[in-house]
């Protein structure tokens, strides 16, 4: 290692060197720290040196406005050409534990997590909470401004690193999202989860990103298609990140949602059940049998049912901990188990005490992994010798029972509901003819998609919505075209069942409204069905995401909405449906009868695959699609189009 600065002065008891052309040999890698306005001179006089590698930690180029980016991109090209690698800029540098590497402002312990942050002080402070939880790291890497090496690269190489065994990801900007999905779904595959933390949920943060880093956050609810698909996990804080990656780095897993829980107070065992049923775990009872052989052991005041409350047991005697511990592991009776309580905290009341606890953790550890079942340890006393202890024989321990509860319940979720995978995008359509924007092109373009539509007929006069309604037959709708969300303006009037209801209300809409034309529609059958909505969104990251929710005037004040990447399968899209919160209206709900959500998933997997081959539409809309008993019925659409790049227009004709 040699330092260069200008002064040529000793740093620290260390020479330095005036110019990188005086150090005694060619560096291998370059870590430039230096400000802005002498960036470029440093770089270059790097790669004259024969640097193969830099960490940019110098900020205030690329984030700074579009001159700055221009030139950050410049900087890049010339790395480029000179066949080096550029971390950064405006990054917190690198670290390898492995070979003890460290360009960073803080100490990274060794261990097996890969961490990748965008965030300098971010990663900074995963490590923090990484050391406080027991857990070490393989690797750093702040990927800065990402003007070269992104985070999909890292990723890829955190796959190949033996040592890495999970990845926790902070991220702003994804660049091309699906890439880093595809990555990060390998990284799957292979045993190494990915634990994400990102940004963009409000407009507050993403103002905060696009003035920090010059990111583009993508939406967040393309970033959970994106989860759901690839089989990362998304957590909203860096302490829920630490958490959860407690969890993943256990050496088993659990299999399922059953929880046994045991713990030395009432209190802290049925609190511990609420909240992990909370998070959607399964606390049942235990069988007689095992419940006879917990009461054989313990106390007759104890609860021997699930949750176990040993009830002074472990004063009595501290085994009694990996007694009950034991018989749970062995029973076949729960995927996990949950030590609460006060266990880890005899060990702080005498030396006695803490030789005999930390014996007592060291047993009831085996007792749990020799069965292979998965432990984790709830204490009053996390930072105890006990405590610590257990985290070094990879038992997840936590202060708090809502991050433990929390975190074992996304472990059970992922495991209920595996990835799906991240889905190819078809050609492009080689169609000449422009996407249509109108509502009746928009209505035929999904026809001929294979979606059924109310029939309708435009109306540009009165005696045109008379003639229409008359072909047609009564009941009709009136829509006023033009708004995007008509019923909010008055712009539907249902179940017009003659010629002057619908003189009237053409000519009070005509006349409050103004709209460009009309549309006759033959009313649908509403009160048979249910009301969804299904659409696609193109993501400036991760391309078309599409969408199932309820519909009509619901979808935005219920929000009961499902995602995925386009374009998705039928059997995908009966999954999403079914994954709503109000999915039982459409399976059968107190005596109603079972609605085609088949034929509603058809209709979401032909919008998708049909949205996903056309690059040119930025979001396209079925709002309401009524579903059946037998079929589905589209009764209005929207069609958005991306004129330029760089703008985003709405021509719809509704």
């Amino acid at each position: 290692m040699f330092l260069v600065n200008r002064r040529g002065e000793q740093i620290l008891g260390e020479p330095s060197y005036r110019s990188l052309a005086d150090v005694p040999q060619p560096p291998e890698l370059v870590a430039i720290v230096v400000r802005a306005a002498g960036f470029e001179a440093a770089l270059d006089e790097s790669l004259r040196a024969g640097a193969r590698a830099i960490v940019a930690i110098t900020a205030g180029i690329g984030e700074k406005d579009a001159a700055g980016l221009a030139l950050q991109k410049a900087f890049a090209n010339r790395v480029r050409a000179a066949g080096a690698l550029l971390v950064g800029p405006n990054c917190l540098g690198i670290a390898d534990t492995g070979t003890e590497l460290n360009l960073t402002w803080d100490r990274f312990l060794p261990g097996s997590v890969g961490l990748i942050s965008q965030s300098g002080n971010l990663g900074l402070e995963l490590a923090q909470l990484g050391h406080d939880a027991g857990l070490g790291f393989s690797r750093f890497i702040s990927v800065g401004n990402q003007a070269d090496v992104d985070a999909a690269e890292c990723l890829q190489a955190m796959i190949g690193h033996a040592p890495t065994r999970a990845i926790p990801v902070y991220l702003e900007d994804f660049g091309d999202g699906r890439a880093f999905a595809s990555i990060a779904e390998s990284a799957a595959a292979a045993g190494k989860p990915v634990v994400l933390l990102t940004i963009g949920a409000t407009p507050a943060s993403a103002r905060v990103a696009q003035s920090h880093t010059g990111a583009l956050v993508s939406d967040s609810i393309a970033v959970d298609a994106t989860c759901r698909a690839s089989g990362m996990y998304r957590v909203e804080t860096p302490q829920q990140m630490i958490d959860l990656l407690q969890v993943l780095l256990a050496p088993h897993q659990p299999a399922g949602r059953r929880v046994a829980i045991a713990g030395d107070g009432g209190g802290h065992v049925a609190l511990a059940a609420d909240r992990l049923i909370a998070r959607g775990l399964l606390v049942e009872p235990f069988s007689d049998r095992l419940s006879a052989s917990l009461a054989g052991i313990l106390p007759p005041t104890a609860t021997t049912r699930n949750p176990v409350d040993i009830a002074g047991a472990g004063e009595e005697d501290v085994f009694n901990f990996e007694r009950v511990v034991r018989l749970m592991a062995q029973s076949d009776e729960a995927d996990a188990l949950v030590v609460t309580g006060y266990f880890g905290g005899y060990s702080e009341q005498s030396e006695d005490y803490r030789r005999l606890e930390l014996d007592v953790a060291t047993a009831l550890t085996r007792a749990a992994h020799d069965a292979g079942r998965f432990l984790m340890v709830h204490s009053m006393y996390p930072k105890s010798p006990t405590s610590q202890q257990l985290r070094r024989e990879s038992v997840p321990v936590y202060a708090d029972i809502e991050a433990a509860a929390l975190a074992l319940g996304r472990r059970a979720d992922r495991v209920a509901n595996p990835p799906l995978g991240v889905p190819s995008l078809p050609p492009p359509s080689r169609s000449a003819a422009p996407v249509p924007t109108d509502y009746f092109g928009t209505r035929q373009l999904l026809a001929e998609a294979g979606i059924p539509f109310a029939e309708a007929r435009p109306a540009e006069s009165e005696d045109a919505a008379i003639a229409a309604a008359a072909a047609i037959g009564y009941p009709v709708v009136l829509k006023a075209l033009g708004a995007m969300h008509k019923s909010d303006t008055g712009g539907v009037r249902l179940g017009i069942s003659g010629e002057a209801p619908l003189k009237e209300a053409f000519r009070e809409m005509q006349h409050r409204l103004r709209p460009t034309s009309f549309s006759v529609e033959k009313e649908a059958p509403l009160a048979r069905g249910l009301e969804l909505l299904i659409g696609v969104k193109r993501d400036r990251s991760f391309g078309p995401v599409a969408l199932v929710g309820l519909g009509g005037i619901s979808a935005e004040l219920f929000h009961d909405v499902a995602v995925a990447l386009a374009p998705v399968t039928v059997d995908e899209g009966v999954a999403l449906i079914r994954s709503l919160r109000g999915a039982q209206l459409l399976l059968g709900y107190r005596g109603r009868p079972r609605l085609d959500v088949e034929a509603a998933a058809r209709a979401l997997g032909a919008l998708s695959q049909l949205a996903a081959a056309r690059p040119e539409i930025a979001e396209i809309e079925i709002n309401p699609l009524l579903v059946l008993d037998r079929g589905i019925l589209a009764l209005d659409a929207r069609l958005t189009i991306r004129l330029a790049p760089a703008k985003l227009t709405a021509l719809e004709g509704r």
